[in-house]
C-alpha cells in the first residue's frame, strides 16, 4: 500500500490495481486534512478510516492499513497535486463533490474547523475541479450531518 502512495507521490509506476491509485490518493487528503491542525487524533482517524470504508467498500483491517500508510506519506510528502491529480483524473464531479464532502468531515472531526484546514479543503476543490458553490454546498451539509451550524465553524 505504501508503496503505491510513494509511487504516486515520485510519479513512479507500479502495478497496483486501477481503484488503488483512488483509494490511496484519497486517504492521502483525508489524513493531509486532519494533519492541518497540528493535531490528528484518534477520533479523526476513526472517522477517516470510516469514510474509507463507506466510500471504497473496504474491510477495516484494509482501512487500518490504508490508512497508516497515508499517514507515513503525508509526513513525507507535501505534494498535493499528484493525490489531486489522481482524483480529478479518476472521478466524475459528483464524486469529486464526494471527496470534497469526505475532506470537509474530517476537518470537522473534533468539532471545530481550523483555519489551515478550511483552507486545504478549499485549495483541495480547486484543484480537483470542484466550483465553490459545490464545495460550499458540501460543507453544509456536512455541518447537518454533524449537527453543527455555521456559527460552530
Amino acid at each position: 500500500m505504501i508503496a503505491r502512495i510513494k509511487a504516486m507521490i515520485m510519479g513512479g509506476d507500479d502495478a497496483a490495481e486501477p481503484g488503488d491509485d483512488v483509494e490511496a490518493a484519497a486517504v492521502a487528503l483525508l489524513v493531509e486534512a486532519a494533519v492541518m491542525d497540528g493535531d490528528f487524533d484518534d477520533a479523526e482517524r476513526r472517522n477517516i478510516a470510516r469514510l474509507l470504508q463507506e466510500r471504497f467498500g473496504i474491510a477495516a483491517a484494509a482501512a487500518g492499513e490504508l490508512l497508516a500508510a497515508g499517514e507515513q506519506a503525508v509526513k513525507n510528502s507535501s505534494q498535493l497535486y499528484a493525490f489531486t491529480r489522481v482524483i480529478k483524473d479518476n472521478f466524475n464531479a459528483d464524486q469529486r463533490v464526494q471527496m470534497i464532502e469526505m475532506l470537509w468531515e474530517v476537518a470537522y472531526a473534533d468539532g471545530e474547523l481550523h483555519d489551515f484546514e478550511a483552507s486545504l479543503v478549499r485549495r483541495v476543490g480547486g484543484l480537483i475541479h470542484v466550483p465553490d458553490r459545490d464545495g460550499g454546498a458540501a460543507r453544509k451539509r456536512v455541518l447537518a450531518r454533524l449537527g453543527l451550524n455555521s456559527g460552530d465553524a
